[in-house]
């Protein structure tokens, strides 16, 4: 029987305690450790009462030498946290985005090819059947492609506090933009080229300097252009908060959110993953210039939830581990995703198009 690989959990918000709990239910794994600033103050669930605890990540990473270490800490620590774990000889899993900065993110792709560890960056969509799905389809509709995208939360409460924590650090167009980003990079291969972006300061509750809505326009070397929406905070709409379109010369592909909307909340943590149906629409006309076909519903009610989506990127990264899975692609386009969404607040910050380089 395989021994368990021994995980270091760093970071204990709501990522970090979804994913410290998927490591618990998979048998390969085992929980030797948790690091959090206030852990003397955390009351931990059943399943990690008997781990160790440690407030400093150093002295966690030295006296437990774990094999794996999860970085679900504040964005700035993502960098260096995984460049001294895969120094240290452990693989990371590190919630996206993977730094904050492009040339920190090209030096912890780099230390992970240096050292021969697995790097898996919490991209959640990537694990998703019904996005894998939705990505599949919307590859059909040709390019090049139009990507209309959004995730506006209107939050209160926990939740608005939980945003104002967020964007001490980052605004909502880089922390919600890269999953989506990466959405288009799957799609599209095709070389990023320009970034145009706004963003509105819609409360003096947040950070100095921060703004908690925007919105960017990107352009691609094949034709493709894209454009994406987020913005956090108790003014936001609830209309149309949730829009994710692919068209191309064949047709579209859209996530039909909005005709199974009754009593869904724009603030919960599933409506960063969830689909219900995906609508797909044939642009084909017959010879009287009628559509050819009618829009095909691919059911997609049944999927899974926030915390199976984490038990399930942490298979993923025990299957990379024992199987040597190459994982150069999936960091390359990490990186790839990051430039566009820093492009995009540099653009907002400057008022200027942003030229994205190669």
């Amino acid at each position: 029987m395989t021994e368990r690989k021994r995980v270091l959990v760093v970071g204990l918000g709501n990522m970090g305690m979804s994913h410290a709990l998927a490591y618990t239910r998979i048998h390969g794994f085992e929980v030797v450790g948790v690091c959090e600033r206030r852990v003397a103050q955390r009351v931990l669930p059943p399943e990690l009462a008997n781990v160790r605890t440690f407030a400093d990540f150093d002295t966690a990473l030295s006296e437990l030498r774990p094999e794996i270490v999860s970085i679900n800490t504040q964005v700035d620590t993502h960098a260096p946290f995984a460049i001294k774990a895969m120094k240290a000889g452990a693989h990371v899993f590190v919630e996206k985005p993977v730094a904050e900065t492009v040339a920190d993110a090209l030096e912890v792709v780099d230390t992970a090819r240096t050292t021969n560890r697995k790097l898996l960056v919490g991209y959640i969509l990537r694990h998703h059947p019904s996005w894998i799905k939705f990505i599949d389809l919307a590859r059909g509709v040709g390019s090049p492609y139009v990507f209309r995208m959004n995730l506006n939360q209107q939050s209160s409460g926990p939740e608005w506090a939980a945003h104002k924590r967020l964007m001490k650090s980052m605004s909502p167009i880089v922390d919600c933009g890269v999953h989506y980003v990466d959405v288009w990079c799957q799609i599209t291969k095709a070389k990023p080229l320009r970034v145009h972006a706004l963003g509105a300061r819609l409360s003096d509750e947040i950070a100095p300097g921060m703004y908690n809505y925007g919105h960017f326009q990107v352009s691609f070397d094949d034709g493709s252009v894209g454009w994406y929406e987020a913005g956090w905070g108790p003014m936001m709409s609830e209309t149309a908060f949730f829009i994710k379109d692919v068209i191309g010369p064949n047709g579209s592909v859209s996530i039909a959110m909005t005709e199974t909307m009754d009593g869904v909340e724009s603030s919960g943590i599933d409506q960063h993953t969830k689909t219900n149906r995906i609508r797909v629409h044939h642009a084909d006309l017959d010879t009287s210039g009628a559509f050819k076909r009618c829009d095909d519903l691919v059911d997609t009610s049944d999927e899974p939830g926030h915390d199976d989506l984490c038990e399930w990127e942490q298979r993923y990264l025990l299957n990379a581990i024992d199987n040597d899975v190459d994982l150069s692609e999936h960091m390359e386009d990490c990186v790839k995703s990051l430039r566009i969404v820093l492009a995009a607040d540099q653009s907002v910050r400057t008022g200027q198009i942003v030229a994205i380089e190669s």
